[in-house]
């Protein structure tokens, strides 16, 4: 029999396939055995039992000692208790209501008749999320479009703000942030007010806070006047948090179908639920990544969608897998480092940017292609007899496909009928199940983040250091060294971190460094009056 045979067989019969969705996924060519296939079936009881136990309300973050239950939010009827389900249905309701009204100009800013964009503020999963689905579904009628600041690089917040312009003055700001202290959201309001002051505008008559109940952020919006406030539940974690308020309202105010959104997750949830690998999407994909990467990550996943509107799911998939699987310790405090590496972007022009590698270089990943099999809404020119531009689309994915595993390479391909609120909110369902389910095989904990706060932590840390060399600099009447500040604030071990800390300072005027800039140790500095 001819491998191309044996291979269309494999094919058909690992071949998964959604009949309402109209989604496919083939894991054919991972390499497992069906050997491999019985002994990872007992670590799949648990991993079913685990989700079983996380969706009836179990603590899942330790740090935090809260559930975790995204997936409550597209099927409020299983949500452990009433008040959680009422809380679900009645901040959907408040979404669209206060949508409503935006459209209809019932709400809208002070010196114009319509709001005409959106300004979201946030970070991570604040702003991945509403960032790829804004991406999937842009068009140039929407009803508000949608600007974000999502980093602390000022020149960054100045290119947007820049953009909005004169705009500013119909622009409606949500500030994404569970707790209001999250530095890179609190900084991104800090800079947006002051803008709007700059413009005479009243900054609290356009904005809307996206947070936590009795947050610092709420109190503040409440006791400032803003516009509305909507909540961030403590059992959602922001890498899952596109289909709560943080990612729905955003959506909804672009004109996209939100309830749509939750009724693909929902029906990819209730795929998910079944015990039997092969009938269960988010397990086949589990299983492949477990024996790709041996159990211990040793493949990166390199993302491939085959769509420009797809472009941004690489980075949506990167935090939502790598944050959620990315752990030091497992579940018995072992040190373990597991953890996938995720990379890509589309295809195909990316494929001339990587695919040599991919194909002959080193073979440290197994890749993931993302297949839309509608290419238009509308009729497009053939390019050649019989061929238009989506036909070479199929043909490079298939190609790349094909060139890759002829050389050793292995993949996945997942096949979405076309780009809808349905099939998109079923993608973003099936990748955060797929986490749940291989976080419970590798015994790992996938919804803490020790990493992400001992970051934050160490960021204080530099910004603590900052201050003390400028109030050391201000009680000098000479310039100083940096041993000299070292020792005056009784920080010799941090020399280094001081260096850097005026060399940025000096970049943007703040202190004047004399000296040799290429030998540290000769520099003085002062600060500018």
């Amino acid at each position: 029999m001819s491998s191309a045979v044996e291979l269309w067989q494999r094919y058909q019969e690992w071949l998964y396939y959604h009949s309402e969705l109209g989604i496919y996924l083939d894991i054919s060519r991972i390499k497992f055995t069906p050997e491999f296939v019985a002994q990872i079936q007992p670590k799949f009881v648990k991993a079913f039992a685990d989700m079983k136990a996380l969706e009836s309300g179990a603590i899942a973050n330790p740090d935090e000692q809260r559930m975790v239950g995204h997936y409550w939010l597209r099927s409020p009827e299983i949500a452990p208790t009433e008040e959680l389900r009422q809380d679900i249905t009645e901040t959907l309701d408040r979404i669209e209501d206060f949508t409503k009204k935006i459209h209809a100009g019932i709400v809208h800013p002070p010196a114009a008749t319509h709001f005409t964009d959106i300004l979201s503020i946030g970070i991570g999963g604040s702003a991945l999320g509403p960032q790829f689905v804004a991406q999937c579904f842009a068009k140039s009628d929407v009803p508000l479009k949608i600007s974000f600041i999502d980093n602390s690089d000022p020149d960054g917040i100045d290119l947007v703000l820049d953009l909005l312009g004169d705009r500013l003055s119909t622009t409606l700001v949500l500030v994404i942030s569970k707790s209001g202290g999250t530095p890179e959201a609190a900084n991104g309001m800090k800079e947006a007010e002051f803008a709007f002051t700059k413009a005479g505008l009243d900054f609290a008559k356009q904005a809307i806070a996206i947070t936590g109940v009795g947050s610092a952020l709420e109190k503040y919006a409440i006791g400032n006047g803003w516009l509305d406030t909507f909540p961030m539940y403590d059992w959602i974690g922001g890498r899952t948090s596109e289909l709560s308020a943080v990612g729905l309202l955003p959506a909804a105010l672009q004109g996209i179908n939100i309830r749509e959104l939750l009724r693909g997750a929902s029906l990819m949830d209730a795929a998910t639920r079944s015990e039997e690998i092969r009938q269960n999407p988010a397990a086949l994909l589990a299983m492949s990544w477990y024996f790709a990467g041996n159990g211990k990550g040793e493949k990166d996943m390199v993302v491939l969608p085959y769509k420009d509107r797809l472009l941004l799911f690489s980075r949506y998939l990167q935090q939502l897998v790598m944050e959620s699987i990315g752990k030091e310790k497992d579940l018995d405090g072992n040190i373990v480092y597991q953890g996938i590496a995720v990379y890509g972007n589309k295809g195909s022009t990316d494929q001339h940017a990587y695919v040599q590698q991919l194909r002959e270089g080193v073979p440290n990943f197994f890749a993931t292609f993302i297949e839309v099999l509608q290419d238009s809404a509308k009729p497009h020119p053939e390019v050649e007899e019989g061929i238009v531009t989506g036909d070479y689309l199929l043909g490079f994915l298939q190609g790349t496909r094909s060139a890759l595993y002829e050389n050793g390479r292995d993949s996945i391909t997942v096949t979405i009928p076309f780009v809808s609120e349905v099939t998109i909110g079923a993608l973003i369902a099936l990748y955060e199940r797929a986490v749940s389910f291989y976080a419970s095989l590798v015994n790992i904990n996938a919804y803490h983040q020790p990493g992400v706060e001992a970051g934050k932590k160490a960021a204080a840390k530099v910004l603590a250091l900052q201050k003390q060399l400028i109030g050391a600099l201000k009680t000098s009447k000479v310039s100083l060294s940096l041993e000299e500040v070292a020792t005056k604030i009784d920080a010799p071990e941090e020399v280094e971190g001081l260096y850097h800390i005026a060399r940025h300072l000096h970049a943007n005027c703040k202190i004047l460094l004399e000296g040799d800039l290429s030998k540290p140790v000769t520099l003085k500095m002062m600060l500018i009056e």
